[in-house]
């Protein structure tokens, strides 16, 4: 049986939405990372960069939650790219989109705008500027395609709905009024029963993680401050 290490946030979720969407077994593997349970050595073996989250499935481990996504759309034949080189380019496009562009910048949004432990207005603006930037061009690509790589959902719909669903933390409570395509998107996801099953595991798992966000949690998740 594969074995999902994860936590709450978006990264793990969209892996979550995409083993339910499946109907895969796994065993879920909680990695609390605001106690440092991700520098753990078992976990290192897993994942040597030391985040979530990761998958063992038989001989491969994955740990990359946009690889996660395209190793299991190839494993199940479901989910993946249409027929034809354009169809593939869309979608491989569209994921790295995510990867490189929506995840990470959103990340950053959030990290300067909640959790930075003193306010740097240029790092905030840039990286506000840059999630706003990203959801945008989504939001412009699906007023023209139904779903993100086409007319089929697949993989890339979950790896944005991961993200997506954080939108109002990440740029404020106002920012889905600019991005109605997105919403329109999300909402549907949200409706199908693979997301009521993602629920259901966070509310299964979730008191497995410490909630709050105390100098014990920023020693272990931002080591950049200790090392200053």
């Amino acid at each position: 049986m594969m074995r999902f290490y994860f936590n709450l946030s978006p990264n793990p979720m969209k892996v979550a939405l995409a083993l339910a969407e499946m109907g895969l077994d796994y065993e879920a593997v909680p990695v609390d990372t605001r106690t440092g349970a991700q520098f753990a050595p078992d976990f290192l073996a897993v994942n040597p960069n030391g985040k979530v989250p990761a998958l063992v499935d038989g001989d491969a481990t994955i740990f990359d939650s946009n690889a996660i996504l395209l190793h299991l759309a190839e494993k199940t034949g479901r989910f993946g790219p249409g027929d034809g080189a354009k169809a593939r380019g869309d979608f491989l496009s569209w994921l790295m989109f995510v990867a490189t562009g929506i995840g990470p910048f959103s990340g950053q949004a959030v990290h300067f705008k909640h959790f930075a432990p003193e306010k740097v207005p240029y790092a905030h603006e840039r990286y506000q500027f840059e999630a706003d930037r990203h959801y945008g061009i989504l939001d412009a690509r699906l007023a023209a395609s139904r779903y993100v790589a086409g007319d089929t959902y697949t993989v890339v719909d979950m790896a944005v709905w991961g993200w997506a669903r954080m939108v109002p933390f990440i740029l404020g409570d106002e920012a889905w009024t600019r991005y109605p395509n997105l919403k329109r998107l999300q909402d549907e996801i949200s409706a199908r029963p693979a997301a009521a099953a993602v629920e259901a595991l966070r509310t299964q798992h979730g008191p497995a993680f410490k909630a709050d966000m105390d100098a014990a949690a920023r020693a272990v998740m931002f080591k950049h401050l200790k090392a200053a």
